[in-house]
């Protein structure tokens, strides 16, 4: 019980540290350690597109195997970003109008270049000719962006040459 009457003699005589100046959270700018909004991004659309343009890259060097898997990366990743971006839109309908917004802005850019990487895989799957790996992405394509769509157009067009369908589409 003495040792316990002892601790504020102890800080009166050594003092009270101060941590004021240990504080490194501080910045001019608050943008800094929004870790997601910088250059250096791994969860958002410009990764996707690097993805697709480092696929464009081994295709244009004739490295498929390598190509294939940078595609997949792309694919992967549009497909968990517009999963993330539904969920929140639903979770903030009725709350804030403007976070269902922005995150069905952001969602439909994440299903449009999630159809590109699509696009992209299933190019590469004719090139290879494995036509039966290419049709389900392309009637993916199809679902994620409507057959009037300009990707959807090309999509069944390229369903048309593989002899998958036989109708043609007028579309509009």
């Amino acid at each position: 019980m003495k040792f316990l009457k002892m601790i504020p003699i102890f800080f009166i005589f050594l003092g009270i540290p101060t941590y004021m100046n240990f504080s490194y959270a501080e910045s001019k700018n608050p943008n800094e350690y929004k870790v997601l909004s910088s250059t250096n991004k791994k969860l958002s659309i410009s990764d996707v597109k690097d993805y697709i343009d480092e696929g464009d890259k081994f295709v244009k060097d004739g490295d498929f195997e390598k190509a294939k898997k940078a595609y997949d990366k792309a694919r992967n990743l549009a497909k968990q970003l517009a999963g993330f971006y539904r969920d929140l839109n639903g979770s903030f309908k009725g709350l804030d109008a403007r976070i269902p917004l922005e995150m069905d802005k952001k969602g439909r850019k994440s299903i449009k270049i999630w159809a590109q990487s699509n696009a992209r895989l299933a190019s590469l799957y004719k090139r290879k000719e494995q036509p039966e790996v290419a049709v389900p992405l392309l009637v993916e394509i199809i679902r994620l962006m409507t057959p009037n769509s300009t990707e959807g157009k090309e999509a069944y067009e390229n369903l048309l040459q593989l002899g998958f369908v036989e109708t043609t589409y007028k579309g509009f």
